[in-house]
């Protein structure tokens, strides 16, 4: 547990100057505080019983250490002295309290800003293999939710602080007063140690399931409204609710259970506190009556009682929330240490060009250990030569084409770039040299120019109009109300499925990148659209190495090389025509799409 806390505050580190100089402010208003219960007891136990004497003699002494006449001052000027010093003594405690707060304040944010940054770049920085694992609304949650227990952690550490300096100006205070009964009222303190460590594996145990049912229900409630279209579609909403309202439920129990728990160690400290100041308010009687204690300075201890007690009881309140906090934080620090399988070697290379020659040997890959999805997979594609995937589902076609901007790395042989093993260059510059066209073209609720410069951010308007004309997007883009200024909507929803693909062969253009990955691009298209869209496709395709996966026979036939993959790797490889006369698996795929009474040429 001390590891979190030591590892929680290397975040605040950078910021040890304002917290440096809010620590002096909170030291500066301990004297105003401490001074603060003096003049209503001064008040109300000597001012106002000497009201109707000729001569009142009043003194304001502080134990043995302070002493004061007041003989010069009426009982009036006393009274309201007292009544302006209550109010001067509050207005310069509360100010101090509050310049000083908010620099804190503003210290907890900026850690908080720092890990949400950290957590939010490293998810971006980890393998698609660790997104694969887990719901993205997991994600979220942690980087939404769990990191605030950074904050909470400085907050409560501040508050922790400065509970144990009031705890010390009190103590002090009483002790000057008092020492038997300030002995008295530090005896509860053991006690509520205990009852704290108890206390505190349990209810660190219940946040980290809090959070766990809590980030189920994020990602329940993500699914199932992003889903919406598909959920009405096939009349699943009870089902979907049902889901929902059992995760919710869960969340809910787990909440109550933590708050019994919570409630149940509060009612043991505070029984403890008021048994206390009990056994304080008995003996400090005795010494009264023993005329050793004057009431004034019982009526003090009695207030810097109520003040001690409450830095004990906060100081307990602060260990549950400490506990809570850990729980979370603990969930941040395990993305954190997720080691990174796809990591750049040190000190490997940044390429700014490529021919585009690619080479696997003997590649295999598996998503899990268990599963392997490719294996002995050997194959050479020359710079500018256009290759389609086709086979069975899960014979592993997309998952050839993820390995090749290393989303993944190969569980055995390697693939080379010019030569140079992939794991050898830099990520970074790897992925500049290579565009991809997905089924599905994601994009980002933004305007249309954002979305094509995606993959250019310096492009400038002229590059970003004519990858859009290159496209065929142009001209729909400037129908729209705001043309390239305009939103496209959550995922582009304003647009159709057509538009949104467009727009991303537009980001392929603008990239222009010399290999290009296309992952059934046309799939999802009627077959008017696809045929426009192709023939853009076919145009992007110039000049690049390009990798094609499609189910469409038609589409691929007369490329330079279609490789077959099967449960064994590459089944068969060649041009269409050449495959169609071996009589093999794609010959197969051939004749079942009808291709040969279209006249496709076989030779």
């Amino acid at each position: 547990m001390f590891a979190i806390y030591l590892r929680v505050f290397t975040y605040y580190l950078r910021y040890w100057r304002p917290t440096v100089l809010a620590t002096l402010l909170t030291v500066v208003q301990t004297p105003f505080s401490l001074l603060k219960p003096i003049p209503v007891a001064f008040l109300l136990a000597e001012a106002l019983p000497a009201m109707g004497k000729p001569e009142h003699g009043l003194v304001l002494k502080l134990g043995d250490f302070f002493e004061f006449s007041l003989q010069p001052w009426s009982l009036p000027q006393i009274v309201l002295g007292c009544s302006v010093a209550i109010v001067v003594l509050h207005l310069l405690s509360a100010w101090i309290n509050v310049v000083s707060q908010m620099m804190y304040y503003r210290v907890g944010l900026q850690g908080l800003l720092s890990l949400r940054v950290d957590l939010y770049s490293y998810l971006h920085a980890l393998p698609l293999k660790y997104h694969d694992a887990r719901r993205s609304g997991d994600s979220t949650f942690r980087v939404a939710y769990d990191s605030q227990s950074l904050e909470a952690f400085y907050s409560k550490f501040i508050f922790l602080f400065q509970s144990f300096k009031d705890l010390a100006g009190y103590v002090l205070a009483m002790w000057a007063l008092d020492l038997k009964l300030t002995l008295l009222a530090m005896a509860v303190i053991p006690f509520m140690v205990i009852t704290f460590r108890i206390f505190a594996k349990s209810i660190r145990d219940q946040a980290t399931h809090i959070s766990e049912r809590e980030s189920s229900v994020l990602s329940l409630a993500q699914e199932g409204l992003s889903s919406v279209r598909m959920v009405q579609a096939f009349g699943r909403e009870q089902h979907e609710i049902q889901q929902f309202s059992n995760s919710a439920r869960q969340s809910l129990e787990a909440k109550v259970r933590m708050q019994f728990t919570s409630m149940y160690s509060s009612m043991l400290t505070a029984t403890l506190l008021m048994t206390s100041m009990a056994l304080v308010c008995w003996m400090g009687g005795l010494h009264v009556l023993g005329g050793t204690l004057s009431i004034m300075s019982l009526m003090t201890i009695t207030q810097y009682m109520n003040s001690l007690y409450q830095p004990i009881d906060s100081i307990t309140s602060v260990g549950w929330d400490l506990e809570r906090a850990a729980g979370a934080a603990r969930r941040c620090f395990e993305v954190l240490d997720q080691a990174d399988d796809v990591a750049d070697k040190p000190g490997a290379p940044s390429i700014t060009s490529t021919r585009g020659e690619i080479v696997c040997e003997n590649l295999a890959f598996g998503y899990t250990p268990e599963r392997r999805i490719i294996s002995g997979v050997n194959l050479r594609i020359e710079p500018g030569q256009t290759v389609a995937f086709v086979g069975a589902t899960g014979a592993g076609k997309s998952t050839l084409l993820s390995l090749v901007p290393r989303f993944y790395d190969p569980d055995e042989g390697r693939i080379l770039l010019d030569g140079t093993d992939l794991r050898d260059i830099a990520k970074k510059s790897l992925r500049g040299q290579i565009s991809i066209v997905l089924q599905d073209t994601l994009l980002f609720s933004t305007t249309v120019r954002e979305n094509i410069a995606y993959g250019r951010a310096d492009a400038t308007d002229a590059e970003i109009i004519e990858a859009a004309k290159r496209a065929q997007a142009h001209d729909f883009i400037m129908a729209m109300p705001e043309g390239y200024a305009s939103q496209v909507g959550e995922r582009g929803s304003h647009l159709s499925v057509g538009q949104r693909q467009r727009i991303g062969i537009a980001r392929a253009f603008l990239k222009n990148a010399p290999i290009l990955l296309l992952d059934e691009p046309t799939s999802a298209l009627d077959p008017t659209t696809e045929s426009a869209i192709m023939q853009t496709i076919e145009e992007l395709m110039e000049g690049r190495t390009t990798l094609i996966i499609t189910h469409r026979i038609a589409t691929i036939h007369n490329v330079d090389k279609i490789v077959v993959l099967g449960p064994g790797g590459v089944v068969e490889e060649g041009r269409g025509p050449e495959l169609v006369k071996r009589g093999g698996f794609y010959a197969g795929l051939y004749y079942s799409a009808n291709l040969g009474e279209h006249g496709l040429a076989t030779s």
